[in-house]
């Protein structure tokens, strides 16, 4: 078995696997309070 080397692990589908994430939680937060506020002005 090779030895580890810190620093050396191709992470590059790691990180577009978080960042689509990162992207679908703001989406989803957004969305959220969005509705929050339609339905406080609508007094529900």
């Amino acid at each position: 078995m090779a030895k580890h080397e810190h620093g050396k692990m191709d992470i590059s589908e790691q990180e577009k696997t978080f960042a689509g994430f990162i992207r679908w939680s703001v989406w989803v937060g957004a969305v959220s309070i969005g509705v929050l506020i339609f339905l406080a002005l609508a007094n529900s």
